[in-house]
C-alpha cells in the first residue's frame, strides 16, 4: 500500500510538471507560443493580385540566406543568429527544384525560364522549349515561350526589370528575349549563322519589345551592349554593337515620355509622373557591388534606389503592372568564393525586399523572393553563439563558455566556418609580413589561416576542388511569398511552378 501511494504520488507530480512546464518563464518558450497564436490567424488572401514583384536572388541558396542573416545581425551589434531579413518574416514559404531538362545543376537561362514561362528547358537557352538546341537559331520561332512579363502587357498592365547585373544577362533577358544562346547580348556575340537565319541579339529585343506599349522600366548594367563599337563610353570604354546602332537613342524615340539614364544623380532627378518609359544603364557591364558602390565613386544607384524609383513609375497605372527585381551579384560573389560579397548582396536585397512591401498593399500586391539556384556555400565546424560568421570557429568549452582560442583542424591550426566545394580558393603571399591574395586556382589547404584576417571583404574562402570559378549547386533553394495568391506556393515544387503561381494569383487564367 505505502509503494501505491509513493508511485501516485510520483505520477501526480509528473503530470503537474507536464501541465505547467518549469521552462514556461524562458522568452523561448513564450516566443514559440507566440508563433504559433501567429500561425492560427494566418487566412489565405484570395484575392486577385493586382502587382506582383518577383524577386530572384541569383545563387541565393538557403546557406547564403542563414549566413547573411547572421551578417546582418552582427552588424547590428547582436548575435545574429536570432536575426531575420525581411523576406523570412514572409507568412508563406516553399522549396523549388532547380533542374534544368539537361542538367542536374542547373544555369541560370533555364532556371529563369521555368520561372517565367511555366515550362522547363535546358540550360543556356531564354525562354525557347527544349525541342530547340542551344545555340541553334533555325526553327527556334517556333519554340517560343511566352513569358508572363509579356502576358502583362498584353493585358495594358505596366512591366518592368530591375538588376544589379546586365540587362542583357540570363536571369533579366528571360523574362522578354527569346534566344537559344544566353552569350547573344548584342550582334557581336551572334555566330555568323544565326544572324544569317534571323536571328536577333538580346540587346535589340529589349527595345523592339512586340508586346502592349513596351516596357516601362528597365533598369541594371550592359551598357556596352546598347552602343556602337565607334561610340566611345565616359570612361574610354567602347560599345559592342556590330550593326551601329545606338539602342539608348532609339528607346528615347520610340515612346512618349521616355527618359534614358546613366548614373545615380540622373536616376534620383527622374519624376515618375512625368516618365512612361525608364531606361537605366549604370554600368558598361555588371554593375558595382554594394559594398563598392560608395567607395569607387561609381555613381551608381542601389538596388533599393532602383526598386524604389521602377515601382513609383509602375504603380500609375490602374490595371496593375508585373516588376522582376534581380539581386544579380549574390551570383558573382559566390563564383569568386568571395563570401563577404555575396552576403553584403544579400542584405541589400532584403531591404530593397521591405521598401518594395513598404510601398504597396499586401492585399493588392504579392511579393515573391526566390532563387535561381544556389551555391556550394557550406557553414560548418562549431562555432560559439555569436561567433562571426565570417571569421575563424571558436568553439565553446566543456562548461559552455567560449573560448578565448579558434579552434584547430587535425594538423593543429585554425579554420573559417564558411567554405566553398570547389572554385579559385585562395593563396598568400607573405612579402614582409604583408598579406595579399592571388588569383593563382590554389584550391585546398594551400596555406595556414592562423594569421589571415578571414574577416576582411577581400578575402575568399578556401575551396576543396581547384576550379577557375565556383560552381552552381543542385540542391532546392526557398521560396518566399507574401500577399494574395501567396498561399499557392507551398511544399516542395517543381521550378515551373512558381509561374503558375503568380498567373493564378493575377486571376489570368480566368481571362
Amino acid at each position: 500500500m505505502k509503494r501505491i501511494c509513493q508511485l501516485i504520488t510520483l505520477c501526480a507530480g509528473w503530470a503537474i510538471s507536464v501541465a505547467t512546464p518549469a521552462d514556461s518563464s524562458s522568452e523561448w518558450f513564450k516566443a514559440g507560443q507566440h508563433k504559433i497564436i501567429e500561425a492560427k490567424r494566418l487566412f489565405a488572401n484570395r484575392k486577385t493580385a493586382k502587382n506582383i514583384i518577383l524577386f530572384v536572388g541569383d545563387g541565393l541558396g538557403v546557406s547564403t540566406v542563414t549566413a547573411a542573416r547572421i551578417l546582418e545581425g552582427q552588424q547590428r551589434n547582436a548575435s545574429g543568429e536570432e536575426n531575420f531579413l525581411s523576406f523570412e518574416r514572409f507568412p508563406y514559404l516553399a522549396l523549388s527544384k532547380t533542374y534544368n531538362t539537361d542538367q542536374q545543376i542547373p544555369d541560370s537561362a533555364g532556371t529563369m525560364t521555368a520561372i517565367m514561362t511555366g515550362v522547363k528547358t535546358r540550360a543556356g537557352m531564354l525562354s525557347i522549349s527544349e525541342n530547340s538546341r542551344r545555340g541553334e537559331c533555325r526553327g527556334t520561332e517556333t519554340n517560343i515561350l511566352p513569358t508572363l512579363l509579356e502576358e502583362f502587357e498584353t493585358l495594358g498592365k505596366s512591366t518592368g526589370i530591375v538588376t544589379t547585373a546586365r540587362l542583357t544577362h540570363a536571369t533579366p533577358a528571360a523574362t522578354y528575349a527569346h534566344v537559344s544562346e544566353r552569350q547573344w547580348e548584342d550582334d557581336s556575340g551572334l555566330s555568323k549563322k544565326a544572324s544569317g537565319e534571323g536571328c536577333h541579339d538580346i540587346a535589340r529585343q529589349l527595345i523592339e519589345f512586340p508586346f502592349g506599349d513596351g516596357l516601362d522600366v528597365a533598369l541594371g548594367g550592359g551598357r556596352r551592349h546598347f552602343l556602337p563599337q565607334v561610340e566611345r563610353e565616359k570612361k574610354g570604354q567602347a560599345g559592342r554593337r556590330k550593326d551601329n546602332r545606338d539602342l539608348t537613342k532609339e528607346w528615347l524615340k520610340n515612346y512618349r515620355q521616355s527618359a534614358y539614364v546613366w548614373n545615380k544623380k540622373q536616376l534620383a532627378a527622374i519624376k515618375p509622373e512625368s516618365t512612361g518609359h525608364l531606361l537605366g544603364l549604370f554600368n558598361p557591364s555588371h554593375m558595382q557591388y554594394e559594398s563598392d558602390r560608395e567607395e569607387n565613386g561609381s555613381g551608381e544607384p542601389s538596388l533599393t534606389e532602383m526598386t524604389k524609383k521602377s515601382i513609383q513609375i509602375l504603380g500609375k497605372n490602374p490595371k496593375g503592372y508585373f516588376l522582376m527585381v534581380e539581386a544579380g551579384r549574390i551570383d558573382h560573389g559566390h563564383h569568386a568564393n568571395n563570401a563577404f560579397r555575396a552576403l553584403t548582396e544579400t542584405i541589400e536585397l532584403s531591404k530593397a525586399v521591405k521598401v518594395a512591401r513598404d510601398l504597396t498593399d499586401r492585399q493588392d500586391t504579392l511579393i515573391i523572393v526566390t532563387a535561381d539556384h544556389s551555391h556550394a556555400l557550406s557553414i560548418a565546424g562549431y562555432p560559439t553563439r555569436g561567433n562571426p560568421i565570417l571569421g575563424k570557429v571558436v568553439e565553446n568549452k566543456r562548461n559552455g563558455d567560449p573560448s578565448s582560442k579558434p579552434a584547430l583542424d587535425a594538423n593543429g591550426h585554425a579554420y573559417a566556418t564558411l567554405s566553398y566545394t570547389n572554385g579559385r580558393g585562395f593563396a598568400t603571399l607573405d612579402r614582409g609580413g604583408d598579406t595579399r591574395y592571388t588569383s593563382e586556382i590554389k584550391a585546398g589547404r594551400v596555406t595556414y589561416l592562423d594569421k589571415v584576417n578571414t574577416r576582411d571583404e577581400g578575402f575568399h574562402q578556401e575551396a576543396l576542388i581547384p576550379l577557375n570559378a565556383a560552381t552552381h549547386s543542385g540542391e532546392d533553394v526557398a521560396i518566399y511569398a507574401d500577399g494574395p495568391g501567396a498561399y499557392l506556393l507551398s511544399g516542395v515544387i517543381e521550378q515551373n511552378v512558381i509561374y503558375h503561381a503568380m498567373k493564378e494569383a493575377a486571376g489570368m487564367n480566368k481571362q
